[in-house]
């Protein structure tokens, strides 16, 4: 994705700058996700998933507590207690994650998530909310890459290297669904000021 890089590192940059400033519990884990990158937040997500062992999709505050310390997040016990409770709207003593999830998100405009939603739906040949190297086939041109070029990588491999840009850091499975696309790229809007440059640009890489 052009200039993906380039922001990435500004953004970086940019929120490990905004961490010293702020003492909103919520906004100091968020910077603390996007000081990763991109696919900070949705990294944070996968550790979140695979901690939840019975698929309820709810985290109670030790596995909570468990998920950013294995995600090496620097927060103490007492702020994350205060982000628990922030979440924990209905004093059951679980959280939703993905609730999480999306509040954790940088806010984006309605105007943003359509077209990074338009994007996707370009991406997902098949419909089924997931987007694979199956879909890529037919919509993303492997022969144009320099490591297929030169032989080094098969189209598969150029495709895999593809979704991993958008997959967590820590758990790549070669798909990317909604979620995981949508987080990605709300760090991505995070670095970009303005709506018609994001929309121009989301425009320009996925030819929309």
């Amino acid at each position: 994705m052009p200039g993906t890089a380039r922001h990435d590192r500004e953004m970086a940059i940019q929120a490990k700058r905004n961490l010293s400033k702020t003492t909103d519990p919520v906004e100091r884990l968020r910077l603390q996700c996007l000081a990763r990158g991109s696919a900070g937040i949705k990294g944070l997500g996968r550790v979140f998933r695979i901690m939840d062992d019975d698929n309820s999709r709810t985290l109670d505050f030790k596995e909570f507590v468990k998920g950013l310390n294995d995600y090496a997040m620097m927060i103490d016990k007492e702020e994350a207690q205060e982000i628990f409770r922030i979440f924990d709207k209905d004093g059951s003593g679980t959280i939703d994650f993905d609730e999480f999830l999306v509040t954790l998100r940088p806010p984006m405009s309605k105007a943003r998530k359509e077209i990074i939603m338009q994007a996707f739906r370009k991406l997902d040949k098949t419909g089924d909310g997931v987007i694979t190297i199956e879909d890529l086939r037919g919509v993303y041109n492997a022969k144009h890459h320099p490591k297929y070029q030169n032989g080094d990588w098969t189209e598969d491999q150029v495709f895999r290297a593809f979704l991993d840009n958008f997959d967590s850091p820590y758990d790549k499975d070669g798909k990317v669904t909604k979620d995981e696309f949508l987080n990605y790229y709300s760090g991505v809007s995070a670095s970009v000021d303005s709506d018609a440059y994001f929309i121009l640009m989301m425009k320009k890489s996925w030819k929309l």
